[in-house]
């Protein structure tokens, strides 16, 4: 008998678990979903996450990055 409810056909997570949420746009810089997407993603169906996923690799250049830190130290210095 084989087990039918591991053989899920499911998109994969496009999660690269560097999980930082961006405070402005309130989406991943890791994987550019938003809090909204990665908390309901295991709810969505597959057409849902066609469209999140086809949707993805057009956010990475709408966050805006982040001014301060240790780069821009040592770039002042």
């Amino acid at each position: 008998m084989t087990d039918e409810i591991w053989k899920r056909e499911e998109i994969e997570s496009p999660c690269v678990k560097l999980c930082v949420i961006h405070p402005e746009s309130r989406t991943c810089v890791g994987c550019f979903r938003t809090i909204d997407e990665i908390s309901a993603w295991s709810r969505l169906s597959g057409d849902e996450r066609r469209a999140v996923m086809a949707a993805l690799p057009t956010r990475a250049g709408q966050l805006t990055k982040r001014r301060g830190g240790r780069q821009s130290r040592l770039q002042g210095s």
